[in-house]
């Protein structure tokens, strides 16, 4: 029954990190007069009540993992350091002048990529200072980053730390040698387990790995010993993906390997839940979307508080209306709008050279877009939703319950007169569940291949 259902629902789908999904945002142009109202906004509304969040895009790279499908810069010249920092404070100063002098409360930052650690810890240590200068921070603020085992340092460690830093998240993928090299990322278990222990010694509280599966050459076996490796190490958080074949949306990277050397559908699938079973029994909590937890950590407890929130970060253990992106290709959420910056180096320092928040495209939410977005966020957060009687008036959700009863005969969810909830069969498949409330793709009736596959 699983490999039929799995035959049945693996279609191309999006990953649901905002509603809309990037691709279908509104083509109109957007304006950073627009934007800048839309922040201000927000930031009146959410700053007292809930704070805001920063997401900080640091691009560079000293080698292509060619599994990778993120905006980076490949470059050993630690030169480009500095003028980046530089014009990612510039930036933030633009939106502090948004602000007329109340200082933004911060709940939550995290440096994304590309590889953070690739900025000397100085100089991270700076670029936190400056920003905390001209800011607060909430009692339950939560800061992350994202490391690299082979280069994420001591010092990195304790300089971030030392600027309020307790969660960092490690990009393992597999502990295999033949799928390492074949998306160029070799790591040892003992590099992994040095930089786990030196986190905790610095005094981390939340340890997460991201383990990736349906990579080239993976096999039940590798997933085995990974997955054993990582309970050895006991991280708190696991992120477990699935990889995204994306080679024909320029993701140079992944054409050194071909579809035929991934596993597939059922094959593809297999590997996930084995992995999942090893989790569970391990103690790891599934808690949304391929993400499991540790019951002591912040995001298991959010699960029960019905608190976590999901944005382009990921999973977030409190909820901010106003999430502010910085740097190259950071997307932003005022969640009555969004905001992407430019995607290359140049083009975005350009602009704020020029005292302009560097914005290149962007898309103000309908009202039926928040309705949808907030019921596409509870079943990613919650596996499970209810609307009011009058929100049935919208056609894509009063639809939505026909095109989930094929799903509901196959027993991936439940449906009430005004509500849904996800069963345990249909975890596996809530991508496509989202997708039968999305409105904007449903109409837009996509005719060439934009996403990944959704199991």
């Amino acid at each position: 029954m699983q490999a039929e259902l799995i035959r049945k629902y693996n279609v191309p789908g999006p990953r649901y990190t905002s509603y809309p999904t990037v691709p279908y945002w509104d083509k109109a142009p957007f304006t950073e007069a627009q934007w800048k109202e839309h922040v201000k906004k927000a930031f009146q509304v959410s700053n007292q009540k809930d704070g805001i969040s920063l997401y900080l895009h640091l691009p560079y790279c000293e080698s292509l993992c060619t599994f990778c499908a993120c905006n980076k810069r490949i470059t050993k010249n630690h030169g480009v350091e500095l003028p980046y920092i530089e014009t990612l404070l510039q930036e933030w100063k633009l939106y502090l002048q948004l602000f007329e002098g109340e200082k933004p409360r911060i709940q939550e930052i995290h440096l994304g990529g590309g590889t953070p650690t690739f900025f000397s810890p100085e100089h991270l240590k700076q670029l936190i200072r400056s920003i905390l200068e001209t800011s607060e921070v909430t009692d339950t603020a939560e800061f992350s980053f994202e490391g690299h085992p082979k280069n994420t340092t001591k010092e990195h460690l304790e300089a971030l730390h030392e600027v309020g830093f307790t969660r960092v998240s490690f990009g393992i993928q597999d502990f295999d040698l033949k799928v390492q090299e074949i998306i160029n990322r070799v790591q040892s278990f003992e590099s992994v387990k040095e930089v786990t222990d030196n986190a905790r010694a610095a005094g981390y509280t939340s340890v997460n790995y991201d383990l990736i599966y349906g990579l080239p050459f993976q096999t039940k076996e590798s997933i085995v010993d990974t997955i054993e490796k990582v309970k050895l190490l006991k991280p708190d958080r696991i992120a477990y993906y699935s990889y995204a074949h994306v080679p024909w949306i320029g993701q140079t990277g992944q054409r050194r390997f071909t579809e035929a050397d991934l596993p597939a559908d059922e094959e593809k699938r297999l590997l996930y839940e084995l992995g999942k079973k090893m989790l569970e029994e391990a103690g790891y909590i599934e808690i949304g979307m391929d993400h499991f937890a540790l019951k002591e950590d912040s995001l298991y407890k959010a699960t029960e508080s019905k608190s976590l929130h999901r944005n382009f970060m990921g999973y977030a253990a409190n909820y901010t209306q106003l999430m502010i992106g910085l740097g190259v290709s950071s997307i932003s959420d005022s969640w009555t709008a969004f905001a992407q910056n430019h995607k290359k180096v140049e083009d975005y320092q350009q602009a704020v050279a020029e005292g302009h928040i560097p914005i290149y495209r962007g898309h103000p939410l309908t009202e039926e877009d928040l309705i949808l977005r907030k019921h596409i966020l509870d079943v990613m957060c919650h596996f499970e939703t209810s609307w009011e009687k009058e929100e049935q008036q919208v056609g894509i959700l009063f639809e939505a319950k026909e095109r989930l009863t094929e799903m509901e005969k196959d027993g991936l969810l439940e449906i009430g007169e005004t509500s849904l909830r996800v069963t345990d069969a249909g975890k596996a498949f809530v991508r496509n569940i989202c997708m039968a409330l999305d409105g904007r793709m449903l109409r837009a009736k996509p005719e060439s291949r934009i996403f990944s596959q959704t199991v």
